[in-house]
């Protein structure tokens, strides 16, 4: 057709045996496609270069209806052959948009990847965060299409609550997330590793996450004083008498001795005690083989653990082939009856490794004795090895001063003061 395409042209047109199109006499490339069932439909045509060899694209710019009218629709085509003539190519960048996957796509190819190289415990604290903060938030944009300011606001939500979610995982479990700033800084941390990875792999050329201002991760560092070890001591002491658990008992007082993770201590297996060079050889914890070691309070606690038939764990459950895990709850009642409030059973291995820190010991011993994989981990107790750097400090100064005051008494040539 020759004649411009109008409202009253759409209406005319009636559908056939097959799809056919008007094209408008007055917009070269400006057309309508009328499908057999009846649906019209706005479209665009071109070709991608110069020449009768360049190939021919096609565009569908909207169904007939609202937003598109056929003036809107005219507009849009218009803006599509202004881009053509730049030398873009539109229709081919809107298909190679459809190719680009999503973040939550590129979530499941990165826990894929990483699979055999990460801690289990590590991988599900990952996954935990990309199906509870990432996905719901990020997750059906495309890669491209992020942005630092998508992550800023990312950081933003997370830490304001909006992912907050309170739901049953199991028979008996549930799964509480709160968010907050700890949790947004450690998820856009995660974040960065895996667009990173879609950068190794090329599927992206920048990482949105670089330059973005992140919350500082203040994680707890509740240390148990001398007044409060023994209070602790006088509660676990009472708690014995009165019937408590033994198991969780013992590996309280476990966590307190050695500065060993929770886990560690409550899957401990009998063949992973040393007695003769005095070690517990793990085969396997957060950061792989690991030996800690074995002072005489904790072999004594060990030696006075039953060991029961047929289990192969030191503290094994009572209604399974596992072990027990009932320490958190104990420790609740534990803590309350000390008045220890918001200390963590994650922060008796703190307290293990601040009594060292205070001693004297070096952070490389304390380290070494924690398992710490990497120096920066054990840096958080720098702070706390002042003490015996004051001690020497003052005793240097004290003898110091005192060969200086020895001076000021003395005369100048030698002579005795009448």
């Amino acid at each position: 057709m020759s004649k411009r395409i109008s409202l009253a042209t759409v209406k005319a047109a009636k559908p056939g045996d097959k799809d056919y199109f008007l094209w408008d006499g007055e917009l070269k490339g400006f057309g309508l496609k009328v499908c057999k069932g009846g649906r019209k439909v706005y479209v665009c045509k071109y070709r991608a270069g110069f020449g009768r060899s360049a190939p021919s694209r096609r565009m569908t710019i909207g169904a007939h209806g609202s937003p598109w009218t056929p003036d809107a629709a005219r507009k849009e085509a218009s803006r599509i052959l202004g881009r053509v003539a730049q030398g873009e190519d539109p229709a081919r960048e809107k298909q190679d948009a459809k190719a680009v996957i999503s973040v939550a796509e590129l979530c499941d190819r990165y826990l894929e990847a990483v699979a055999a190289t990460k801690k289990a415990s590590t991988l599900a604290t990952d996954r935990g965060r990309i199906e509870r903060h990432i996905k719901p938030l990020l997750g059906k944009m495309r890669i491209t299409e992020v942005t630092r300011a998508d992550v800023a606001q990312f950081l933003r939500d997370v830490a304001a609550g909006k992912t907050a979610v309170d739901v049953k995982t199991r028979k008996r479990g549930r799964a509480i997330v709160k968010g907050g700033k700890g949790t947004a800084t450690r998820t856009v941390g995660l974040l960065g590793g895996i667009f990173t990875y879609a950068i190794e792999a090329g599927l992206l050329k920048e990482n949105p996450v670089r330059g973005v201002k992140r919350f500082r991760d203040r994680r707890n560092e509740r240390f148990l004083d001398a007044e409060e070890l023994t209070r602790l001591g006088a509660t676990l002491a009472r708690a014995e008498e009165e019937g408590e658990n033994p198991y969780a008992l013992a590996i309280i007082r476990l966590l307190l001795l050695t500065g060993a993770r929770k886990g560690e201590i409550e899957s401990l297996r009998w063949d992973e005690i040393d007695r003769q060079f005095q070690y517990l050889r793990l085969g396997d914890s957060k950061t792989g083989q690991k030996l800690i070691v074995l002072n005489q309070a904790s072999l004594a606690i060990l030696e006075s653990v039953p060991r029961m038939d047929g289990s192969e764990f030191v503290f094994p459950a009572s209604r399974s082939d596992g072990w027990y895990e009932g320490t958190p709850k104990v420790w609740a009642r534990i803590r309350q009856s000390a008045g220890l409030k918001n200390v963590r059973l994650h922060d008796l291995r703190h307290s293990f490794a601040s009594v060292a820190a205070r001693s004297g010991e070096s952070l490389l011993v304390i380290g070494k004795v924690l398992g710490h994989s990497t120096a920066s981990a054990t840096s958080r107790y720098a702070h706390l090895s002042d003490d015996p750097l004051r001690a020497a400090s003052e005793t240097t100064a004290r003898a110091i001063d005192s060969h200086l005051r020895s001076a000021e008494l003395a005369p100048m040539d030698g002579s005795e003061k009448k």
